[in-house]
């Protein structure tokens, strides 16, 4: 409990909120490591995702290499990357890009899948092209099961970001292996209760996110009408 108590004392200290190693410099830090690490695992994920779940043709495979990539550990990619790389934050953000493409493809093509067929072969049925049926009918109602996936990397990427700073002065982490090296454990729990107060503010900020985009005829039971949507330009 005195752990507990000291950690509580040390993240409200004032004397943590000055200075470029400070707690609001941490934290910036470690959201805009988590933001460029989503956008390059989304840059990858969703396009192949989509193909996927449009054409119906890969899904097996994708399956598989996203197993395989979750089974991958972090940590040791973390450590190849870097030695081969050396110090910085290139392996961090490669070795979390990995991490965060299998959550981002499976919400992109289980997305495209769940949609009903019935809706798709409307579409067809009053002249949408390929391209219009993805844009307009696709994406969106397969919005939410994609932030779904990019909600579930989010928190994986936000709790592993702490290991950047095992190879770069980076992130909230450096609150965890510096607390480790000094044996300051109330700095490594206050840092370890700062990352968790961050995983929750954004699974809350991602989950009424994924509540928003939910289409209104979805939300309402209703049909889609695909006549409308094929009028818009």
């Amino acid at each position: 409990m005195n752990y507990l108590i000291d950690a509580v004392n040390w993240v409200l200290d004032p004397a943590n909120y000055e200075g470029p190693g400070s707690i609001p410099a941490r934290i910036l830090e470690h959201l805009l490591f988590t933001f460029v690490t989503l956008v390059m695992a989304s840059a990858i994920a969703i396009p192949i995702g989509y193909a996927i779940g449009h054409t119906g043709r890969g899904v097996g495979v994708a399956v598989s290499v996203s197993g395989g990539l979750r089974a991958l550990p972090t940590l040791g990619i973390l450590t190849l990357v870097g030695l081969s790389v050396g110090i910085g934050l290139t392996a961090p953000y490669v070795a979390l890009t990995i991490l965060a493409i299998p959550p981002v493809l499976a919400g992109a093509y289980t997305g495209f899948g769940a949609i009903d067929r019935g809706t798709i072969d409307a579409a067809r049925a009053v002249g949408m092209s390929e391209g219009q049926i993805v844009r307009k009918v696709e994406v969106p109602l397969g919005l939410p099961l994609l932030i779904g996936g990019v909600r579930s990397a989010v928190l994986q990427v936000v709790a592993t970001a702490t290991l950047a700073a095992y190879v770069a002065d980076f992130g909230l982490g450096r609150f965890l292996f510096t607390g480790l090296k000094t044996r300051d454990y109330a700095q490594m729990l206050g840092g370890s209760i700062l990352v968790i107060l961050l995983a929750l503010t954004l699974e809350g900020i991602f989950a009424l996110i994924q509540r928003l985009v939910v289409p209104r005829g979805v939300t309402a039971g209703r049909t889609t009408d695909i006549r409308s949507r094929a009028t818009r330009p």
